[in-house]
Protein backbone atom coordinates (compact mmCIF):
# COMPACT_ATOMS: atom_id res chain seq x y z
CA UNK A 1 0.00 0.00 0.00
CA UNK A 2 1.12 3.49 -0.57
CA UNK A 3 0.60 4.66 2.47
CA UNK A 4 3.12 2.81 4.22
CA UNK A 5 6.35 3.86 2.56
CA UNK A 6 8.63 6.45 4.21
CA UNK A 7 10.10 8.38 1.64
CA UNK A 8 10.37 11.85 1.11
CA UNK A 9 8.47 12.24 -2.06
CA UNK A 10 5.68 10.98 -0.41
CA UNK A 11 5.24 13.42 2.06
CA UNK A 12 5.65 16.25 -0.86
CA UNK A 13 2.89 15.00 -2.48
CA UNK A 14 0.49 14.37 0.71
CA UNK A 15 1.68 17.52 1.63
CA UNK A 16 0.72 19.27 -1.72
CA UNK A 17 -2.51 17.41 -2.02
CA UNK A 18 -3.64 17.88 1.64
CA UNK A 19 -4.20 21.28 1.47
CA UNK A 20 -6.23 21.31 -1.82
CA UNK A 21 -8.85 18.46 -0.18
CA UNK A 22 -8.91 20.93 2.69
CA UNK A 23 -9.95 24.08 0.49
CA UNK A 24 -12.56 21.96 -1.41
CA UNK A 25 -14.13 20.63 2.65
CA UNK A 26 -14.17 24.63 3.09
CA UNK A 27 -15.89 25.64 -0.15
CA UNK A 28 -18.55 22.60 0.08
CA UNK A 29 -19.01 24.13 3.60
CA UNK A 30 -19.07 27.49 3.07
CA UNK A 31 -20.12 28.16 -0.56
CA UNK A 32 -22.18 25.33 -0.92
CA UNK A 33 -25.01 27.17 -3.75
CA UNK A 34 -21.73 28.53 -5.90
CA UNK A 35 -19.49 26.71 -8.33
CA UNK A 36 -15.84 25.96 -8.02
CA UNK A 37 -15.01 28.85 -10.87
CA UNK A 38 -17.95 31.53 -8.77
CA UNK A 39 -16.00 30.67 -5.38
CA UNK A 40 -12.39 31.07 -6.56
CA UNK A 41 -12.89 34.39 -8.36
CA UNK A 42 -14.23 35.32 -4.99
CA UNK A 43 -11.40 33.99 -3.22
CA UNK A 44 -8.42 35.60 -5.82
CA UNK A 45 -10.57 38.86 -6.48
CA UNK A 46 -11.89 39.71 -2.89
CA UNK A 47 -9.83 42.64 -1.21
CA UNK A 48 -6.87 41.64 1.45
CA UNK A 49 -8.20 38.06 0.13
CA UNK A 50 -9.03 37.38 3.46
CA UNK A 51 -11.50 34.63 2.15
CA UNK A 52 -8.92 32.75 0.87
CA UNK A 53 -6.31 33.20 3.99
CA UNK A 54 -8.82 31.96 5.88
CA UNK A 55 -9.48 28.98 3.48
CA UNK A 56 -5.94 28.04 3.34
CA UNK A 57 -4.99 28.98 6.93
CA UNK A 58 -7.94 25.90 7.53
CA UNK A 59 -6.72 23.84 4.53
CA UNK A 60 -3.11 23.72 6.53
CA UNK A 61 -4.90 21.51 9.67
CA UNK A 62 -5.27 18.88 7.00
CA UNK A 63 -1.53 18.91 6.51
CA UNK A 64 -1.56 19.04 10.38
CA UNK A 65 -3.59 15.60 10.91
CA UNK A 66 -1.43 13.65 8.03
CA UNK A 67 2.06 15.07 9.70
CA UNK A 68 0.93 13.73 12.99
CA UNK A 69 -0.13 10.22 11.27
CA UNK A 70 2.67 9.51 9.78
CA UNK A 71 4.59 11.03 13.17
CA UNK A 72 3.17 8.82 15.68
CA UNK A 73 3.20 5.57 12.66
CA UNK A 74 7.22 6.66 12.91
CA UNK A 75 7.30 7.05 9.12
CA UNK A 76 9.66 10.48 9.80
CA UNK A 77 10.87 10.77 5.99
CA UNK A 78 7.39 11.19 5.29
CA UNK A 79 6.73 13.69 7.82
CA UNK A 80 9.73 15.48 6.73
CA UNK A 81 7.95 16.17 3.39
CA UNK A 82 4.69 16.69 4.60
CA UNK A 83 6.46 19.53 6.71
CA UNK A 84 8.47 21.22 4.34
CA UNK A 85 5.44 21.47 1.99
CA UNK A 86 3.35 22.74 5.05
CA UNK A 87 6.14 25.44 5.90
CA UNK A 88 5.69 26.70 1.87
CA UNK A 89 2.05 26.96 2.73
CA UNK A 90 2.44 28.62 6.08
CA UNK A 91 4.76 31.55 4.01
CA UNK A 92 2.44 31.89 1.49
CA UNK A 93 -0.86 32.17 4.17
CA UNK A 94 1.73 34.50 5.88
CA UNK A 95 2.11 36.69 2.88
CA UNK A 96 -1.27 36.91 1.73
CA UNK A 97 -2.13 37.87 5.39
CA UNK A 98 0.52 40.85 5.62
CA UNK A 99 0.26 42.37 1.98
Amino acid sequence: MILKRDTIKLGLLLGFVGPLLGIFLYKFVKFKIFTFKETFQYMLYEPSHKTLSVALTLALFVNAVLFTIYLNTRKDKTAKGIFLVTLVYGVVVLFLKLF
